[in-house]
């Protein structure tokens, strides 16, 4: 089949795969492996631009990211997985791109000065931290990627990608690199299971790694509608997680347990053992896929050295187009 284009996006491995990764991202990378070239990479030098101090916990980040992708659905003969610093080119793109970007640009980024006042508890007021977006564009434009599937919220990091691309071919006189276009995607956002944010440092999350029994228990010790006292008093769904999480994993069964809970027609109890066995649908194969990837480590590495392999000839490609274009080296 004609596939549609390059698309090239990244997670960082900071932790635990969880529900709210599958729905925000991995979803969706499945849907597109089919359509596109993609290229899914674990963006461990990202990592380390909010996390340098303490990298103990890296590797095994690095395995369980993997273990997950593919237990999610993730395919390696459909989409290339590689790891950023396996592949060098990217940290010489990074460099060289530094050379040409203004501090406007980068002090500019919305995401810079966000991350700078929620994460007053790290020392992030580095270099690698602020210069963080010439090596994202160096992540997509390595692969001339047409599209990188982002939110809302993204779209200044893609936009930024486009211009240090008009800049080059500007500066060097070439059409070197194309012009990546977002690929808008909306994500399905989940709370925690206390209400907030779903977040490994809250210890809220529902893990790829939870066997089905500690994801019940999670559910059934989800927050609700805290004035709901007793099973016949009027519930207010808009305010309970529960009803948060029916909205993605009981989609065809909303309306009627929407009418049951403002009615005082069903518990709380009750309703979150439904909510458990549409979750359990869907996080009970993933759970048990991944612990059969975890058994097979020999051939995660054979999938990630293939690709990184191929990752490396297309990078290795482009910069020696780079370095033509700049006169960099005989």
């Amino acid at each position: 089949m004609q596939k549609k284009g390059t698309i090239l996006s990244g997670m960082r491995p900071t932790g635990a795969l969880h529900l709210g990764n599958y729905l925000g991202a991995l979803e969706n990378w499945i849907r597109l492996q089919d359509d596109y070239n993609c290229f899914f990479f674990i963006a461990d030098y990202h990592a380390l631009t909010t996390g340098y101090e303490d990298t103990g916990e890296l590797k095994n980040n690095i395995t369980d990211l993997l273990a997950g992708w593919l237990a999610a659905g993730l395919d390696p003969n459909k989409s290339t997985f590689f790891i950023q610093s396996d592949i060098k080119e990217h940290a010489e793109l990074h460099l060289l791109f530094s050379m040409i970007v203004p501090l406007s640009w980068l002090y500019r980024c919305p995401t810079y000065k966000d991350q700078l006042s929620q994460m007053k508890d790290k020392n992030i007021t580095t270099y690698g931290f602020l210069g963080y977006p010439c090596l994202q564009a160096a992540d997509i434009l390595m692969y001339k990627a047409d599209f990188v599937p982002v939110g809302e919220d993204q779209l200044p990091h893609v936009e930024l990608t486009r211009e240090i691309a008009r800049r080059f071919n500007f500066l060097y006189g070439c059409e070197l690199f194309p012009e990546p276009q977002s690929l808008l995607t909306k994500a399905k956002v989940l709370p925690g299971t206390d209400g907030r944010k779903m977040s490994k440092s809250y210890n809220n999350t529902i893990a790829f790694s939870d066997n089905p029994e500690t994801v019940n228990k999670k559910i059934m010790s989800m927050i609700t509608d805290p004035a709901r006292i007793h099973k016949t008093d009027p519930g207010h769904p808009e305010v309970c997680t529960v009803y948060a999480y029916h909205k993605i994993f009981s989609e065809n069964e909303v309306p009627e347990i929407e009418h049951q809970c403002r009615n005082g027609e069903i518990g709380c109890v009750a309703c979150k053992k439904k909510l458990a066995a549409n979750v359990a649908k869907v996080m009970t194969p993933i759970y048990e896929r991944r612990q059969e990837w975890v058994n097979r480590l020999d051939d995660i590495r054979d999938i990630i050295n293939e690709g990184n392999k191929k990752a490396r000839s297309v990078a290795q490609k482009t910069m020696a187009e780079v370095r033509e274009a700049m006169k960099v080296g005989w």
